[in-house]
């Protein structure tokens, strides 16, 4: 359980940042791997910064990256995003049932 905690707070640190998401949503929109440098390409701040991005969406498994030559190609890895729904599924039923409970509560009232 600590691990998935761990985990889960390590996405929600990736996607906080629009920037990280942009480069995210690039990698999942281009279904293909993509090199630094052609992510750098895309955004209005140094390939440093984007690296620094990449590197804290590769800690919390929403890209990985392989090098081949000097190059480092970074593929989107959107399953690892299924931890956020699983834990997002507890709050979305816990507000269902709070909901159809406040239905019924409010159908014997007005009976």
């Amino acid at each position: 359980m600590k691990y998935q905690s761990r985990h889960i707070d390590q996405i929600f640190k990736a996607i906080a940042d629009p920037t990280r998401r942009e480069i995210f949503h690039v990698l999942v929109v281009a279904s293909a791997a993509l090199s630094i440098t052609q992510i750098s390409d895309q955004f209005d701040i140094s390939r440093q910064g984007v690296t620094k991005h990449i590197k804290t969406l590769q800690v919390a498994g929403l890209v990985s990256i392989a090098s081949e030559g000097r190059e480092r190609y970074c593929t989107a890895e959107p399953k690892n995003l299924r931890a956020i729904s699983v834990w997002l599924s507890f709050y979305d039923s816990f507000w269902q049932d709070a909901l159809d409970n406040l239905e019924d509560h409010l159908d014997t009232d007005t009976k």
